[in-house]
């Protein structure tokens, strides 16, 4: 496998062959990423630029987590490192990404040919809102990687997740109308095909983003990330209906 890869007209290195390069256990190099990881979001520093989280499947064919470390990242890691190991890790990476910048395809502008140039540009748009498209998706991610747990967190902490077709069952609406009621109320807006939380929302431990098997159109199977809600998110949305003046049907029923 080339753990070389690339994301959007952008290099990355597994964390797997890092972790070799720099001769540490990968589980300590996670350890370390992680730490980093939480140091940008204290200052506000989208740790997206430097790692992207990711999994790969071992040998006993379970999900296990890694990083995709951009040039910026191996950078942060190498300035961690002393000595002979710091330089010769900063030799192989370099090596690595401009291996990969050797190979990346001409932009469009640079073609001469007018209909391979028209043809280019459209895939460049194409790349660029799905670069978008995925920024928003990490940001989520991020946020809800380590939400700050208060008193209230604690009481409402629970592992099971909702759908929103659960929660807006509780309220006789259809997933449709409660995502269109929160997307009035600027709490999500739609991302591809998956409802994003406003950045204004997304710290606050309301939902969690999971992975699913879909079909597609032309019957190939591929993955969709999904939001769910948390038990904190479900409390949110009930408070949010309830001003809106839409009641619980057990509310209802326990009024009636």
């Amino acid at each position: 496998m080339n753990n070389l890869q690339i994301l959007n007209r952008s290099a990355a290195i597994d964390s797997r062959e890092v972790s070799t390069m720099v001769e540490k256990r990968h589980t300590e190099l996670l350890r370390d990423i992680r730490t980093y990881i939480n140091y940008l979001a204290e200052s506000k520093i989208a740790s997206g630029d430097f790692f992207i989280e990711s999994t790969y499947t071992d040998a006993n064919n379970q999900e296990r987590p890694c990083f995709l470390l951009t040039k910026q990242g191996c950078e942060m890691v190498a300035n961690k490192l002393t000595g002979k190991k710091g330089v010769l890790f900063t030799a192989r990476y370099v090596k690595k990404f401009n291996e990969m910048e050797s190979i990346q395809p001409k932009n469009s502008y640079m073609i001469e040919d007018p209909i391979a140039r028209a043809q280019a540009w459209i895939e460049e748009q194409r790349e660029k809102q799905k670069l978008l498209e995925t920024t928003e998706v990490q940001a989520q991610l991020i946020a809800e990687y380590e939400p700050k747990i208060g008193y209230l967190d604690k009481i409402l902490q629970s592992k099971g997740l909702l759908t929103v077709t659960q929660i807006a069952a509780d309220y006789g609406l259809s997933a449709r109308e409660l995502n269109k009621v929160l997307h009035e109320e600027r709490v999500q807006h739609k991302v591809g095909n998956q409802w994003i939380l406003y950045k204004n929302h997304m710290n606050n431990g309301y939902t969690k983003s999971n992975t699913i098997n879909i079909v597609r159109s032309n019957g190939e199977p591929d993955t969709q990330m999904q939001t769910k809600w948390t038990q904190k998110g479900r409390l949110f949305i009930h408070e949010l209906l309830e001003r809106r003046g839409i009641i619980a049907l057990m509310d209802l029923e326990m009024e009636g």
